[in-house]
């Protein structure tokens, strides 16, 4: 048994027949849901198992860019059906702010939406149920065992036998450690990240994303009244008002505003694994390799991955997925670093922005690229 054994046995709210399932997926983030729904779509059964009880947050940019909605609908969500146009807020394009800089692009086609990360994942998972995808909630993972037909997978309450086991647990993966797939993980960025939002109307129907020595603050609108506020930097935040300090434009906006909620925090990192999939096991989401959230590709990543590993699952070849992986990651994994570069170096930040403000084609063209127009 790989990782601690687990002897205690209890129903699940909806496990499959002798807690068997074709594909079992170990978290229910919108990594883990985003899987669920393109494999129930195919027809196959499908378990998912987490050791908490929706809804489930994280400090997220909470912004889906056009990409990211295509990734949804080819998974087969409809974002309209299951999200009241109330709850989200449409995003025109990227602002970047630094000093007295500001320049801007529209997306290519389509806008992006600013939507709650509860919101998001009580639609994701209400699709999912419509679907027939079972749920065992408050369900931790205590080991697992691979074996020629599939894995069994002992949890605090039960075991499981299914036939692909997929792990959407999180940059700290049990399901990675213990499959092997994280030995040899490289970490080339490693920075911290804070959520906050507060009850003003968003001024904006771009993302804006201001730039200091400090850091990066995301500015998402996400309904008629309220703004996502996501502030990354190489330190560790002590509180919104201290990380607000860092960008005086932003202050002078928010710094009498109410906030709503307790700020959440996060880190983020620029992580790659030398391989997403190992006999019957596969890894997507942060579990599978991560980019740094200054893309704000981390959903559209996920839906992308998911779709490659149901694929994959039908054609009975994990390395198809593997190979799938590796193409979709490349080009966000590139701006993570590019970007960084530019966060890193004030002179070369104010040249090229510089750049994008007179040149507004560049930065148009440049963000076509990133959102794989």
């Amino acid at each position: 048994m790989r990782g601690r054994s687990a002897e205690k046995e209890a129903a699940t709210e909806s496990a499959g027949p002798g807690g068997y399932a074709e594909v079992l997926i170990v978290g229910a983030g919108p990594a883990g849901l985003a899987c669920a729904i393109a494999a129930a779509r195919q027809g196959l059964q499908v378990e998912v198992v987490d050791g908490m009880s929706p809804p489930i947050d994280k400090a997220c940019g909470e912004g889906l860019m056009p990409d990211a909605l295509e990734s949804l609908a080819a998974l087969g969500f409809d974002l309209d059906k299951f999200i009241d146009p109330s709850q989200c807020a449409s995003m025109k394009g990227i602002r970047f702010l630094s000093g007295d800089i500001a320049a801007q692009a529209s997306f290519p086609a389509e806008a992006g939406r600013g939507i709650r990360r509860t919101v998001l994942h009580a639609a994701l998972l209400e699709c999912a149920v419509q679907l027939g995808v079972g749920f065992s909630w408050s369900t931790s993972v205590q080991g697992i065992e691979p074996g020629p037909d599939g894995v069994v997978v002992c949890t605090n309450r039960q075991s499981f036998r299914c036939r692909y086991l997929v792990g959407a647990d999180g940059l700290r993966s049990q399901i990675a450690k213990w499959s092997g797939l994280a030995e040899g993980a490289r970490i080339t960025s490693h920075r911290f990240c804070m959520r906050q939002h507060y009850c003003v109307a968003p001024w904006s129907d771009f993302v804006e994303v201001y730039w200091s020595d400090w850091g990066q603050a995301y500015v998402t609108p996400i309904s008629a009244t309220e703004v996502c506020v996501a502030f990354t930097a190489d330190r560790k935040l002590a509180s919104p008002e201290v990380a607000l300090r860092g960008f005086p434009l932003l202050e002078e906006r928010l710094g009498g505003a109410e906030r709503k909620g307790t700020p959440r925090g996060a880190v983020t990192v620029i992580r790659t694994l030398r391989s997403v999939a190992t006999g019957s096991i596969a890894l997507v989401g942060d579990a599978s390799g991560a980019v740094d959230t200054v893309t704000g590709e981390g959903m559209a990543l996920s839906f992308r991955y998911a779709a490659a590993l149901v694929s994959a699952i039908r054609a009975g070849d994990l390395a198809r997925y593997h190979q799938a992986h590796r193409r979709i990651q490349r080009l966000p994994t590139l701006m993570s670093r590019v970007l960084l570069l530019l966060g890193n170096s004030p002179r070369l930040r104010a040249i090229v922005f510089r750049i994008l403000e007179k040149c507004p084609w560049i930065f148009a063209g440049l963000l076509r690229v990133h959102v794989g127009a």
